[in-house]
């Protein structure tokens, strides 16, 4: 399981690394450049449909939509909750955990996508994680992977990590 986690992060990282050269060699996108990209038009639709059945999930209508989202073989990896896996134990600790508690607030700016061919793309970001819609008090960083089986998306693995508090600078363990 760490092999594959291993895997999985290095490739996120490469990904990551690989398009950031690109943008060196090329020149930044604008903003508006990537607004106008569908990959991350698309990318960006889905996470907030996803998110907004999360925060909504206290409705049992929401919760079913928001587990639609995922394929039944989830891996959530959360770095202050572990490994969760399959759809049915994700919406379960969502439902204790999540549900009426907090909402998840997307750093539009953060917003990072890129394709991954064949099977569909990675998401990328920052988000907050709110009591009231004004007071968030917590931020973390994730990375989502998508699967397009013909023109349905759904979320593959989850990596959820660096949480802290919101004035807090993120930090990296030494993987002791």
């Amino acid at each position: 399981m760490k092999s594959l986690l291993r895997r999985l992060v290095a490739s996120c990282v490469l990904a990551a690394s690989s398009s950031c050269g690109q943008a060196a060699t090329d020149g930044a996108k604008s903003a508006a450049a990537v607004a106008a990209d569908p990959l991350y038009e698309r990318m960006l639709a889905l996470d907030t449909a996803l998110f907004d059945s999360f925060n909504q999930c206290s409705d049992p209508a929401q919760l079913a939509k928001h587990a639609a989202f995922f394929d039944t073989d989830i891996e959530f990896y959360h770095d202050l909750g572990g490994l969760t896996q399959g759809v049915d134990a994700l919406m379960a600790n969502t439902r204790k955990n999540v549900c009426g508690k907090f909402q998840r607030q997307l750093d539009v700016a953060s917003f990072r996508v890129y394709p991954i061919p064949g099977f569909g793309a990675v998401s990328m970001g920052t988000h907050r994680f709110c009591t009231k819609p004004a007071r968030c008090e917590g931020i973390g960083e994730f990375t989502t992977v998508w699967r397009d089986k013909g023109g349905v998306w759904q979320v593959t693995r989850v990596l959820s990590f660096a949480h802290r508090a919101l004035d807090a600078a993120p930090t990296a363990s030494s993987g002791k």
